[in-house]
Order: structure tokens, then C-alpha cells, then sequence
């Protein structure tokens, strides 16, 4: 089942200071929800396991996350794939881009994901509605550590 989603979030504070938060495991970590584990493993790679909970379907994630067309502190390309065993797979990526606006940072990103295995059987409709929720409680903590330095 394939998805696509687009956002933005005006975040308080310098596309510097914003890029350097995006590529900090250990903020990343704290706002991923479900994130359990979150290593970087080169400058442009992380590992990551995550559980969720999507309908009747919890699932525990094990994947990959690559960072490519960097450019800092303006943005970047980032894509994975994650592997729940029985509950099914996800892999997909994201374009974010870091603008200046009204003395802070405008984040933008549009998300392209498939997603397989029991999860697709799940239907679209919650599918998508789980992904808002889990990408609003991302950015709601993001704006938040990022507010608080």
C-alpha cells in the first residue's frame, strides 16, 4: 500500500540549530515515538528500532535510515526501510526543507512510504490517520526540545 503525506511546522529557532536537531540521535530518539533504540552509524546513517501500535496491529521495528542530498543547513533527503517480522514492512522516504520565516525556521516535508504485510490489511484510511498522529507527536516534540535549546 503505498502513502503519501506533506506537512509544515514553524519552528522558534535558526535553520542552523534546527538542521544540527534533525541530526542528533539522541533528540531524535527522545521524539520518535515508540523509538527504543537510535545509533548513528556513519554521518549520513542511523539504526533504529521502534515499536507502534496501528489499529489492532502492534509491531516492532527494526530498520535502516539514510540521509543523502544533504544540504546544511537548508535540508535534506532522508530514507529507510523497516522490517516488523509478522506485522509487515515499511520503507519509504522523506524530503525536508528548512526556510527562514518570521524570525524562526519553517520546516516543510513530503513523505512517499509502501508499506506491506498485515499493516496494509489494515486499509488506508487508518493508516494514514496513524501516520498523522505519529508525524503531529514527532513534531509537537521536536518544537519543544528545539524551544528549549
Amino acid at each position: 500500500m503505498a502513502m503519501t503525506m506533506t506537512g509544515e511546522v514553524h519552528l522558534a529557532a535558526t535553520r542552523e540549530i534546527v538542521y544540527g536537531k534533525l541530526n542528533d540521535p539522541d533528540v531524535l530518539k527522545a521524539c520518535i515515538p515508540g523509538c527504543e533504540e537510535l545509533t548513528k552509524s556513519s554521518d549520513t546513517e542511523f539504526q533504529a528500532v521502534a515499536t507502534t501500535k496501528i489499529g489492532p496491529v502492534k509491531a516492532r521495528f527494526r530498520g535502516k535510515v539514510h540521509l543523502t542530498d544533504l544540504d546544511p543547513p537548508n535540508g535534506y533527503k532522508i530514507s529507510g526501510e523497516g522490517d516488523g517480522g509478522v506485522a509487515g514492512f515499511a520503507k519509504g522516504g522523506a524530503t525536508v526543507r528548512l526556510t527562514e520565516k518570521d524570525g524562526g525556521t519553517l520546516l516543510t516535508y513530503h513523505v512517499e512510504a509502501q508499506i506491506g504485510g498485515k499493516l496494509a490489511q489494515l486499509g488506508q484510511r487508518l493508516i494514514n490517520g496513524a501516520a498523522k498522529k505519529l508525524a503531529d507527536e514527532f513534531f509537537q516534540k521536536f518544537a519543544a526540545t528545539v524551544a528549549s535549546g
